[in-house]
């Protein structure tokens, strides 16, 4: 759906801010606790968690993390769930969230009433509030930007702890961002805290910016990721991709991004038999995959690793036309 119209009486500058705000508890419904632990005041009530806290925030944007082709609810429910993502990625448990919206006097009070209630599904569905916020008018566009927070549910699992000669292992199968897993996924929370508790857990990303960039995140000093090409989960999306778009399956895999799979460390002296046991009979209908080990880099050519240099992750800052996030961009009818 196009979020703008150039009819004032569909767009959320008929309401007016204090309609607007009203309108949003009516969308966000019981997803959002009553003042001061909900949206009213100037900051949200929240009790104080015990052991480590998490933060996190994340935008989508429109024209760069969704586009017409994307319904509002979706949209919303991508904000949550990458946000969620990166929560699953250290292990943690989801505790409130807060919403930001930027947007031209032009948007339409439809499609703002999708996208709250895209939010509002998410926040059931993980029991999470949503106890704040905000919105501000902006010249054009869209920007709705979520801070989640949430707590260890266990033990923090960082990017940091690999050591040499260690196994990777990635959950589910990459490369299907480019068809409609970019904003249909779910967010792997339930296997991120069940790896934070497994001792031979060392280090762990979520996959946002394509394998073979993320990779490099959790690299120790004087290694590289060395790849079994043959074990990498590749997506059936990908290999549909790969029939039209020039490029392997192998390269969407790795490069796409916005798979929101975990890929981990596992201590190469912990035994992987019994773990990858726990793991299927812990998550039966989810892949896991051992698709290489941290090497150094002589011991990788060795090996006949995957040459990661010939592939790439998504750019944030880099101009490239073809990158699946950054969509033509559909102006505002004037």
């Amino acid at each position: 759906m196009h979020p703008f119209s150039a009819h004032p009486p569909e767009t959320v500058s008929a309401l007016g801010e204090r309609r607007l705000i009203e309108a949003i508890r009516r969308w966000l419904g019981d997803t959002s606790p009553r003042t001061p632990f909900g949206i009213g005041d100037d900051c949200a009530v929240l009790p104080i968690i015990p052991g480590h806290s998490l933060l996190t925030v994340d935008p989508v944007i429109y024209g760069e993390h969704f586009d017409d082709a994307v319904s509002p609810q979706a949209a919303g429910e991508k904000l949550f769930k990458r946000n969620l993502s990166d929560i699953a990625a250290m292990g943690g448990r989801p505790v409130a969230a807060v919403v930001a919206l930027a947007f031209d006097g032009r948007l339409k009070t439809r499609w703002l009433a999708a996208f709250y209630r895209g939010l509002a599904a998410v926040s059931r569905r993980y029991q999470v509030p949503i106890v704040g916020g905000d919105i501000a008018r902006q010249r054009e566009g869209v920007v709705a930007t979520l801070t989640l927070l949430g707590r260890a549910a266990s033990r923090v699992v960082t990017r940091t702890g690999a050591r040499p000669g260690d196994a990777l292992y990635v959950t589910g199968r990459l490369g299907g961002s480019r068809l409609r897993h970019h904003w249909a996924f779910t967010p792997r929370l339930e296997q991120g805290a069940w790896l934070a508790r497994q001792r031979g857990v060392r280090s762990m990303m979520d996959v946002s910016d394509g394998l073979a960039k993320d990779l490099l995140a959790l690299a120790p000093a004087g290694t590289v990721p060395a790849l079994d090409g043959a074990a990498l989960p590749v997506s059936a999306a990908a290999r549909r991709l790969a029939r039209t778009s020039g490029r392997t399956a192998i390269d969407h895999a790795l490069s796409d991004g916005e798979d929101y799979e975990l890929v981990f460390s596992f201590a190469a002296d912990a035994p992987a038999g019994p773990f990858e046991a726990r793991w299927r009979r812990t998550f039966p209908s989810l892949p896991l995959t051992r698709i290489g080990r941290f090497l150094p880099p002589a011991e990788a050519r060795a090996a006949d690793a995957l040459d990661l240099g010939a592939y790439h992750g998504f750019e944030h800052l880099a101009h490239r036309p073809d990158a699946h996030r950054k969509p033509r961009r559909r102006r505002p009818s004037p």
